[in-house]
């Protein structure tokens, strides 16, 4: 049994005017315990919309999660509440997920005592542990987010997370707010803490570099959709989709251009705009961006295709096609 089950998830949002925005649009996936997995795609895709609705911030309107064995959209509020603590998230922006009235102590505390885990002076001393544990003076604890820089902020973004030892966590986009000084530092820490507490985590980003070193499986999401899945090493050495290759054909990588110029391939640079969530493509969603695209799939939505062991593409032509 996986930690997380997500099967045919739809989130839809009013746009107005009788428009919806289609976030996520037919989403599966899973999850295992102690298991990194990395969201990859550009942005817009879905990949937050999709993080939040996993943590029922955001409204499902088709599909099911099951978390634990348990449906997570029907729990009622105790069950909620208990869900909420074996779940958490590490959000992008280390500023704008503090409350700059609060110090950092007082932040972290608030989860304790929402939770109603232990008394006052428990709190204290777990709060003390926790920015210990993440790298900060504990002494910082009466400090205001504003004294802190960004990478120290996200590492107590990070101490909030694990306040109430979760065992999975939905980390968006953890570094890409932060210097590039910064990034590894608290990419390691992430690591140490997954090897250390045995966390699962849905780890959403678009740094492919970032998730190559973080995750264990990949999957790559285009136009609210889940177009390919695969181990890391299968995802880099073969992609299956058109879109992979384009966006690990991005990837800078010196030797590689030096040795492709030389044998006169062309780096694949995608053309034409990335749909609307407004709008419904015919056939395959990537089929007016996509240089293989031919007839069939402008009519008609690719099946998911197995390529490989663990490997699935949604491409008509998918294992057919030579990577980057």
């Amino acid at each position: 049994m996986s930690l997380l089950e997500i099967t045919n998830l739809h989130v839809r949002f009013s746009a107005g005017h009788g428009h919806e925005v289609r976030a996520v649009n037919g989403v599966s996936l899973a999850v295992e315990r102690g298991e990194s997995v990395g969201l990859v795609g550009e942005s817009g895709c879905g990949k937050s919309t999709l993080g939040n609705a996993i943590l029922r911030l955001v409204r499902v309107q088709a599909g099911a999660i099951r978390f634990e064995d348990k449906d997570v959209l029907t729990l009622a509020h105790r069950d909620l509440f208990h869900y909420r603590r074996r779940s958490q998230m590490i959000f992008q922006d280390p500023y704008g997920s503090l409350n700059p009235r609060l110090s950092v102590g007082a932040a972290i505390e608030e989860c304790l005592a929402v939770h109603r885990l232990g008394n006052r002076a428990e709190r204290k001393r777990r709060v003390r542990d926790l920015l210990q544990t993440v790298g900060l003076d504990p002494d910082y604890a009466g400090r205001y987010p504003h004294e802190f820089s960004g990478g120290q902020r996200q590492r107590i973004g990070i101490a909030r997370a694990l306040a109430l030892n979760p065992v999975f966590v939905v980390a968006d986009e953890p570094v890409s707010a932060l210097d590039v000084s910064v990034q590894a530092q608290i990419l390691n820490l992430i690591k140490d803490l997954q090897q250390a507490r045995g966390l699962a985590y849905l780890f959403i980003a678009h740094d492919l570099a970032v998730v190559r070193y973080m995750c264990d499986r990949v999957l790559v999401m285009y136009a609210g959709a889940i177009v390919e899945a695969a181990g890391v090493d299968a995802l880099f050495a073969c992609p299956a989709h058109p879109y992979t290759q384009a966006l690990l054909s991005a990837v800078p990588d010196v030797e590689k251009g030096l040795r492709a110029r030389a044998a006169g391939a062309r780096r694949e640079i995608l053309k034409g705009e990335v749909p609307t969530v407004t709008s419904l493509v015919a056939g395959c969603p990537f089929h007016p961006r996509c240089p293989h695209a031919q007839e069939l799939c402008r009519a008609q939505l690719p099946d998911e295709r197995e390529v490989g062991l663990g490997h699935m593409s949604r491409c008509h032509f998918a294992g057919k096609l030579s990577p980057p």
